[in-house]
């Protein structure tokens, strides 16, 4: 990775947005706040991170939420989430905000997923090491266990199959995932829904992936978007990894306290 240089603005838009009086701070999860790992039902986030988290939770006049593609269950699971902190999963389809959940499909939407799950699954027998995850609204096919060569062999049947069992399926790509979903919501509904729900006046919003772009793109101006990790983005900052973003949350979660 080529050396990172500085944000220098980003300490100043942290302090501008600690003054507003009403904070969203929506934050992705994987790659974020936690590393990825093989394994993605082993994944926590960092320490200081999910401190920093916390704090914000606790301010005033200050709601965060976890927006992200894992199915709601699983990110309740992973993420630890205290009661009252409001969790979207499967990229804005699955919703628990203020004790409620939201996430029914219609009875032609759910014959849809098991159509193309079952498609998928058919992929997934002739390719060992890659796994398919199904979602309560799609699938994902994640590839981060194999080469390459195999990751888009793999893909490229994928994409096939997806389509042929549903040819209106939403496909998007990730870090080592390639996903299929039977709604068209991405996580920039679900923030725009949000800030209008909870009428705040600023958002805060990080992650690092490729379905994180629709978030970027609905932010408004005195909004911040941090971008973790390579990659272009539409984010106006950005930082190396989860690790740098730890210090990125710490200074906001103080500057929220003692405003």
């Amino acid at each position: 990775m080529p050396e990172q240089v500085p944000d220098s603005g980003l300490d100043q838009a942290l302090e501008t947005l600690a003054a507003a009086p009403r904070l969203l701070v929506a934050l992705d999860f994987d790659g974020t706040l936690a590393p990825f790992a093989d394994d993605p039902g082993q994944v926590g986030a960092l320490p200081g991170s999910w401190a920093a988290v916390l704090t914000l939770q606790r301010a005033r006049d200050t709601e965060v939420v976890l927006v992200s593609g894992r199915p709601l269950g699983s990110l309740a699971a992973v993420s630890h989430a205290p009661d009252g902190m409001a969790l979207i999963g499967s990229h804005g389809v699955e919703w628990r905000v203020d004790g409620h959940d939201e996430d029914a499909l219609s009875a032609a939407e759910t014959e849809r997923v098991a159509r193309i799950g079952a498609a998928l699954d058919e992929v997934g027998a002739r390719h060992p090491g890659v796994v398919i995850e199904h979602k309560p609204a799609g699938h994902g096919v994640h590839t981060r266990r194999v080469s390459a060569e195999e990751a888009a062999a793999t893909n490229a049947e994928a994409s096939r199959a997806a389509h042929e069992a549903d040819p209106d399926v939403l496909e998007r790509g990730g870090k080592d995932i390639l996903e299929f979903a039977v709604r068209h919501v991405t996580k920039g509904d679900a923030i725009e829904r949000l800030r209008a729900l909870r009428g705040a006046d600023a958002v805060f919003f990080a992650g690092d992936d490729v379905t994180d772009e629709d978030a970027f793109r609905v932010l408004h101006d005195g909004d911040v978007g941090v971008k973790v990790g390579e990659g272009e983005t539409l984010a106006t900052h950005r930082v190396a990894d989860p690790a740098a973003l730890t210090d990125v949350l710490k200074h906001l979660a103080r500057a929220r306290a003692t405003r």
